[in-house]
């Protein structure tokens, strides 16, 4: 066992999951409607927020399993649940930004939208503070940023061109 096992190894945060964890909750809004009807936002709360957690569990998962630590013991599952688990936290922001749409009386598709936004502006933040963190330069914090907002762009035109067909 590698000091990366054991329950002392130091805290840390992977800026990459809360980045992959964004686009997932982006990718998740956005094919959410059904028959071109969008989820209620009460089922794109609880849609996000599975979706999130499920997809935590697995990465955290496929971390140990990719470190080659085994036997797979609860121990290893729980340090690299910790350190994977803004995968699910990136979905909380989204869900919250729906649920406060639809506490406001907005539309569904409102909600919708509002959760979409707030998924891309998370994917930015977390892509920007990672960068940040790692000490990127100050060219290299905003092109991280940009990077991450085209790519959240991308999800907000596929979901567009396939919300008119």
């Amino acid at each position: 066992m590698n000091a990366r096992d054991t329950e002392e190894t130091p805290e840390r945060v992977e800026f990459a999951g809360g980045v992959y964890g964004s686009l997932l909750a982006a990718s998740v809004v956005a094919g959410s409607a059904v028959d071109g009807t969008p989820l209620s936002a009460d089922d794109l709360v609880v849609v996000l927020i599975c979706t999130g957690v499920v997809f935590w569990v697995a990465h955290a998962y496929a971390l140990v399993v990719a470190r080659g630590t085994f036997p797979l013991i609860w121990r290893r599952l729980r340090v690299a649940a910790r350190q994977d688990w803004p995968v699910a936290q990136a979905s909380f922001p989204p869900a919250i930004g729906a649920a406060f749409a639809s506490a406001l009386g907005l539309s569904d598709v409102v909600a919708t939208w509002v959760a979409l936004i707030v998924a891309v502006a998370g994917q930015v933040a977390w892509a920007v503070t990672a960068a940040a963190t790692a000490r990127f330069s100050a060219r290299g914090v905003v092109l991280s940023g940009a990077a991450n907002l085209v790519l959240g762009l991308a999800i907000i035109a596929l979901k567009t061109l396939v919300a008119a067909h």
